[in-house]
């Protein structure tokens, strides 16, 4: 057969590529050897060049001391890469010894992307986190923590620090992070004669952690460093090991030289913790001192979540549940609407998932977003927040909102009029024994039932309270959801997202 010069030609430029290929593959694999063989001379402690970058992160524009640490460390060590960090360009300008850089975050259009990217400037294998204003004055101080940190041998502990000025200034804490509740929890942890060993600290410390290791996490510059860093490393399982010496100096303490500037840094502070725990889906923090705080939805502010559809909010879609500050909503509008219920002598019930919460939890079941009551409806006129709703809403001297549904012949009470967190009231009347109602839903629970289940209603513990349920639930949750329903949760519509009994 013979070949036309096309054909050759296309041949030989096929050759070419592959040759290319390879020839690019071996160059880039040789890159790779030397790495990690400067990296095994590093390890052995043959390498030349510094092992650590001090990187310093948390300063404020207003009154800091970047300078001075940067000198103090540069003095000491000037072979050591100090980088300031700063979100945006500080104002005033920096004034930085030479040895020492700024790194700003935010991109510039004008500048390439790695630029701004920290990966990109730090090339040895730890960094030193530094808080402002701390010094430098035993220089060996940093090769007591790479030691401290190569001896825990790539085991849980992947973090070492040292306090500032006293080891009575930092807490060694345990944090348990739970996405799924959008929780974090934060309790003291005990310390031992040698260093204690937790998985997050409170106070002033420079921390040592390495380069790879920083550079894994998601956010590895987030502020306030220490809430963003341990966080992460909290949920990889990592450890942090607190030395009770060596203790690094600070001249400046309190870094601030006024109530006013200390003030501002405090509210800031505040700011910043706020915009990283919703960044990460924290609404809860429980503190060391048992008080909490609060990133969600308040009566001030919209739902965490937006309108429902198929009965499976957006936060089960990222295998997360209720939010607790819903939570905490919902319980308060139920305790405030039973209680008016009871006071204008109401009969009222549990009902559908309300109630199987109550079976099951004695609360709101962790991943429901409103509450059901069933009401006899001869009973409206006997309450003023009802019975003049056939029109319109009412908002009550408590910021409450009571309104009859647009869906259908039923009550809503929403938490505000900026949370439509609500507890639905189902107005019920018997008929030949049976109970009944005007208008259903489509959903398979919403059906009659006999009267006998209401005669009469029990007590039962809920959301903190004692409201009312039939007299049989399990009878009666059976007949509303299919046999066993107590003993085998779901979520409402399992076609678009199922429970995993694995995560219960």
């Amino acid at each position: 057969m013979r070949i036309s010069f096309c054909q050759g030609l296309l041949t030989g430029a096929i050759i070419l590529n592959l040759l290319i290929l390879y020839y690019v593959s071996r160059a880039q694999q040789q890159m790779m050897e030397k790495r990690k063989e400067l990296g095994r001379g590093t390890r052995r402690g043959h390498s030349r060049g510094p092992r650590v970058t001090v990187l310093l992160r948390e300063f404020e524009n207003f009154e800091n001391y970047v300078g001075d640490v940067a000198n103090s460390f540069l003095r000491q060590r000037p072979e050591l890469p100090f980088l300031a960090v700063a979100d945006t360009s500080p104002y005033p300008p920096l004034v930085l010894p030479e040895g020492a850089r700024l790194l700003v975050l935010s991109p510039s259009p004008d500048q390439p992307p790695q630029a701004h990217r920290p990966e990109f400037h730090v090339q040895t294998e730890f960094v030193l986190l530094v808080p402002d204003g701390v010094e430098l004055e035993q220089p060996r101080a940093i090769e007591r923590l790479i030691r401290e940190l190569e001896g825990e041998g790539g085991g849980p502990v992947r973090l070492v620090a040292a306090p500032v000025l006293a080891r009575s200034a930092v807490q060694c804490l345990h944090l348990r992070v739970n996405l799924r509740e959008w929780t974090a929890t934060y309790s003291p942890a005990a310390s031992g004669s040698s260093g204690s060993v937790c998985t997050a600290l409170q106070g002033d410390a420079v921390v040592l952690i390495r380069t790879e290791d920083l550079f894994n996490l998601s956010v590895p510059l987030g502020r306030p460093l220490f809430s963003s860093l341990f966080v992460q490393t909290a949920l990889r399982g990592w450890k942090v090991k607190l030395l009770e010496s060596p203790c690094f100096s600070a001249n400046h303490r309190p870094l601030f030289s006024s109530a006013h500037n200390q003030w501002k840094a405090d509210t800031r502070l505040k700011e910043a913790t706020g915009k990283l725990m919703r960044s990460f889906g924290l609404k809860r923090l429980l503190l060391p001192d048992g008080k909490e705080q609060w990133y969600g939805c308040s009566k001030e502010t919209p739902r965490c979540f937006g309108t429902v559809q198929d009965d499976t909010p957006d936060y089960l879609y990222l295998d997360r549940w209720t939010p607790p500050c819903c939570l905490r909503a919902l319980r308060e509008t139920t305790k405030y609407v039973i209680n008016i219920l009871e006071s204008s002598g109401v009969r009222y019930w549990l009902e559908g998932g309300t109630l199987l919460g109550a079976v099951r939890h004695q609360d709101i079941i962790p991943w429901d977003y409103d509450v059901d009551l069933g009401i006899y409806l001869e009973d409206v006129p006997n309450c003023d927040h009802l019975k003049n709703l056939d029109s319109g809403s009412l908002v009550d001297a408590n910021g409450y909102v009571w309104e009859r549904a647009v869906e259908g012949d039923f009550y809503r009470v929403q938490y505000s009029e900026a949370n439509h967190l609500h507890v639905d009231l189902w107005p019920f009347y018997p008929r030949n024994g049976v109970m009944t109602k005007d208008t259903w839903t489509e959903h398979k629970q919403d059906v009659e039932f006999p009267e006998h289940f209401l005669q009469p209603l029990v007590p039962m513990p809920f959301a903190g309270i004692t409201a009312y349920g039939p007299n049989n639930h399990r009878a009666f949750l059976e007949l509303k959801f299919g046999e066993g329903v107590i003993e085998n949760p779901q979520y409402p519509n399992p076609s678009k997202k199922r429970l995993e009994r694995s995560k219960l």
